[in-house]
């Protein structure tokens, strides 16, 4: 086994044992894309482009993974885009 299949099986191993979590924003005919975006940039260290990418693809699509990581640094984040109105959960 080469240098780059054994590493490449290490970081495979390593996902394998984080347990990911995603909190996934849903679309809702309430909230402004201005106010998404902000809120997105705010709650989720978002640059400009990528809150906006991420409003238009809830708008389109219903729904849009914003966020991952575990579970305990997403709640926070969760309560706070709920907080601010927007529709989300942790799946």
């Amino acid at each position: 086994m080469g240098t780059q299949e054994k590493v490449s099986e290490e970081l495979l191993l390593e996902e394998e044992i984080v347990n990911q979590n995603e909190i996934v924003l849903f679309n809702d005919d309430v909230n402004t894309f201005d106010h998404v975006i902000e809120t997105l940039i705010n709650v989720c260290d978002h640059t400009p482009e990528q809150a906006e990418q991420c409003s238009l693809i809830v708008h389109y699509n219903g729904k849009c993974t914003v966020k991952t990581g575990e579970y305990s640094y997403l709640k926070p984040r969760c309560s706070k885009l709920l907080d601010a109105g927007l529709n989300a959960e942790i799946i």
